[in-house]
């Protein structure tokens, strides 16, 4: 589970223009909800 969380905070990270090897699991976490909000504000 670990690293299935981690692939996820590189893909949100990289975009965000984080380094995602200096976030911290609670920094993923709002980098991953803020891409996820963003992109669901996106109309298709």
């Amino acid at each position: 589970a670990h690293y299935a969380i981690r692939a996820l905070l590189v893909d949100a990270a990289d975009p965000a223009g984080y380094d995602p090897d200096r976030m911290s699991f609670t920094q993923g976490v709002r980098v991953v909800r803020r891409q996820v909000t963003d992109q669901a504000a996106i109309t298709p």
